[in-house]
């Protein structure tokens, strides 16, 4: 009886750690917005290369909990404001920090 006592604290104790261990910080991303963060970074860079106007390799892109933030180099102003209505109309975006530079 004891011992299933402790055995069951123990268990319980375990899966706290593990929850609290995946949660996430103000700094750190959970497990489960590291993937949802890359999926976006995955379909932000897909819209970017598949438009016409931007089809650009050097366009970064990082995603850190739903914003984006794009940087690298374009050809001209219109190209920086085409590739930050590209990025918000992704689904998943929460918001767009653009750093890009023109060449």
């Amino acid at each position: 009886m004891k011992l299933s006592k402790i055995f069951t604290s123990f268990f319980f104790a375990l899966m706290l750690a593990s929850l609290f261990g995946c949660a996430s910080t103000a700094t750190r991303e959970g497990t489960g917005e590291y993937f949802d963060d890359t999926a976006v970074t995955a379909k932000v860079k897909a819209a970017i290369l598949g438009d016409s106007m931007l089809k650009s390799a050097e366009i970064n892109v990082e995603t850190f909990k739903g914003v984006v933030q794009l940087s690298g180099f374009v050809s001209s102003d219109a190209a920086i404001k085409r590739a930050v209505e590209v990025t918000q109309g992704v689904k998943g975006v929460k918001s767009v920090k653009n750093d890009m530079r023109l060449k």
